[in-house]
């Protein structure tokens, strides 16, 4: 029995896949597996033109903004995080790819690699000279803490009369 490639769109299990930024003027598609049948190894997007996305979420405590990001392989050397104008926070990085072996069959490639940069504009009350960031399991923490907000001071007036 031989698998032959079908060609036709609306059949759920064609083995062609539609690319929706072929032709674009840019060098890769976000698909990364070779279009052909006739290619044994897969084509990588270059260094240049990738870019690996980190989530991270932003909470706010009582005392501090928190940002957690996952970075699951990357070390903490290969991050930065800095203040930028002032108030702006930036977390980037790179994540590299694995060397491809030349005698390696790739199957699948899923975990992205590249730089990546995200930038936070930072609220007045946060103390920029005291951030802190620590990375533990893969997962960066970055905690700026804020400054106390000042309870207005309440004067009972006495009611004469």
């Amino acid at each position: 029995m031989s698998i032959t490639r079908r060609s036709n769109i609306f059949d759920p299990f064609s083995l062609d896949l539609w690319d929706p930024f072929d032709g674009f003027p840019f060098n890769h598609s976000l698909l990364s597996f070779p279009r052909s049948s006739s290619s044994s190894s897969l084509s990588f997007p270059s260094d240049t033109s990738s870019f690996a996305a980190a989530r991270i979420d932003w909470k706010e405590t009582p005392e501090a903004h928190v940002f957690k990001a996952d970075l699951p392989g990357i070390k903490k050397e290969e991050v930065k995080v800095e203040v930028e104008e002032g108030n702006v926070l930036q977390i980037s990085g790179k994540r590299t790819r694995e060397n491809e072996e030349k005698n390696d069959t790739w199957h699948r490639v899923e975990r992205s690699s590249g730089k990546f940069l995200r930038r936070f504009r930072l609220p007045e009350n946060a103390k920029m000279d005291q951030i802190k960031a620590a990375m533990e399991n893969g997962v960066l923490t970055v905690t700026v803490p804020k400054e106390e907000v000042k309870k207005p001071e309440v004067k009972s007036i006495e009611i004469s009369g």
